[in-house]
């Protein structure tokens, strides 16, 4: 059952019900030996009322005498002999009962009568009282049903009680529920719940202590993505330069062309240095680590600056990159919007020809309230059903052995993406209108994204350093 409420709703009620209707059949039991005991009373007190009057003195022509009577009841008296002296109207004319002291229930008139049968010397004779069973048990059953009707009708109201003690009862745990709804991804704060109730400590506990190992382990990561950073990026520049000074001594001892193991070995470094600055990028961009600053942005005016500080990856490949739209702002972080252009761009050009065409297009969709961003090559494309997969970590189509013969390391759309998430953004990939290659949409709200805050020192000083 999936409401605990509602759980015990039914499970109170059904208790309540099970224990009413026990006390109420063994009240039932009671009450009915209790009426018939006090019907059987009443017979008698009936008899010996009929006992004691005046035996009638009419000619034995005008016995019996019959007696209008209309209740429940029917009598008979009879002399020692047998004679029947008196009866009322609804009593036959023979004897309704042997004459012997004592109950029985017998059978006439088409009923059933429970019979008291009583000798009364002062008479003398019989005094025969008989009482309809149904009648009695009609009676009996009315009394009891009156005084469980109000236990019947105390029912829902026991309900409705029970469920407004039960909603005041669980408040604690829907404010422990709202209270982690409303926590945000970055947040690992304890939770502010004071006073909580004894059988909610320990989940309460517990969360708060998930969270302090969260947070320690987030804080571990952000520390070894500031140490990779410098560390990896310290080493990686010393062999780029050694590199560089080795290839001068070299040219300049021998006109010879540069050793092939040379080349290899710079274009090993440049893939590391790309790889490591992708995998930083990775992890920084990801919504639930990158605390983002929020500002209104020109995306249009943003793409041409990108597009000027790359725009020697595309002449050097006589590639034609254009930049069409109109002037386009939103609310977004500006540092992390650069990195999507830049990987964006950076893939057009490494999968584009030689002599090939990009473009770039930013517009605003006034009937949508969104900025839409569309990068178009006109490379190879990608086939629809690697959409799906070229977002994961790592992945290449066709892997290492890539139709184009272009090195990558399969991270430049997940980073993308991430930071796409971050801004609530639409990701799609299509066909270029080039009539081959890919195309990248990309639409942003319009309205400012949930959870800004300021941008951490690290990622403020990795701006200054890429600037």
């Amino acid at each position: 059952m999936r409401s605990i409420r509602f759980f015990l709703l039914i499970t109170l009620l059904a208790t309540i019900v099970l224990v009413n209707f026990v006390a109420a059949l063994q009240g039932y039991r009671g009450s009915m030996s209790e009426a018939q005991r006090l019907f059987d009373q009443q017979m008698v007190a009936t008899a010996q009322l009929l006992s004691t009057m005046p035996t009638p003195q009419q000619s034995p022509e005008q016995l019996p005498v019959v007696v209008e009577h209309t209740g429940p009841m029917a009598f008979q008296v009879w002399t020692e002999t047998q004679a029947l002296l008196m009866r009322s109207v609804n009593a036959p004319e023979t004897p309704v009962s042997t004459f012997a002291e004592g109950y029985r229930e017998v059978n006439f008139s088409g009923f059933r009568w429970r019979v008291f049968s009583h000798y009364a010397p002062q008479l003398p004779g019989w005094v025969l009282v008989a009482e309809r069973v149904d009648l009695r048990y009609q009676l009996a059953d009315r009394v009891i049903l009156e005084s469980v009707t109000p236990i019947l009708i105390g029912i829902p109201v026991a309900g409705l009680l029970i469920w407004l003690i039960l909603a005041r009862g669980l408040g604690s745990l829907r404010r422990l529920a709202a209270a982690l709804q409303e926590k945000r991804a970055e947040d690992l704060h304890p939770l502010p719940l004071d006073n909580p109730p004894e059988e909610l400590l320990p989940v309460v506990s517990s969360t708060n202590a998930l969270l302090g190992r969260l947070q320690e382990s987030f804080e571990r990561e952000r520390r070894f993505s500031a140490d990779a950073a410098h560390e990896l990026r310290t080493p990686i520049s010393a062999i780029q330069v050694h590199a560089h000074n080795l290839e001068r001594e070299l040219t300049e001892t021998s006109a010879a062309e540069k050793p092939d193991s040379l080349q290899k070995l710079q274009g090993s470094v440049e893939r590391m240095a790309h790889l490591v600055e992708q995998m930083l990028d990775l992890y920084r961009t990801t919504p639930d680590h990158y605390p983002a600053r929020f500002e209104r942005v020109d995306l249009y005016a943003l793409a041409r600056e990108v597009i000027a500080e790359n725009y020697a990856g595309f002449a050097c490949r006589d590639q034609q990159v254009e930049l069409c739209g109109a002037p386009a702002g939103l609310c977004g972080d500006r540092f992390a919007l650069s990195i999507l252009l830049k990987n964006l761009l950076r893939n057009a050009n490494k999968y584009s020809p030689e002599g090939g065409q990009i473009e770039v297009t930013v517009n605003v969709l006034s009937e949508r309230d969104e900025v839409e961003l569309r990068v178009e090559d006109s490379g190879p494309g990608i086939a629809e059903a690697e959409y799906a997969r070229v977002f994961e970590r790592f992945y290449r189509v066709g892997g290492d052995r890539h139709v184009t013969a272009v090195e990558g390391c399969g991270l430049g759309l997940s980073i993308v993406q991430h930071i796409a998430q971050l801004h609530h953004a639409d990701i799609r990939l299509g066909t270029s209108h080039f009539g081959h290659g890919l195309s990248v949409q990309v639409r942003f709200p319009l309205g400012k994204p949930v959870g800004e805050n300021s941008v951490s020192e690290s990622m403020q000083e990795r701006a200054t350093k890429n600037a």
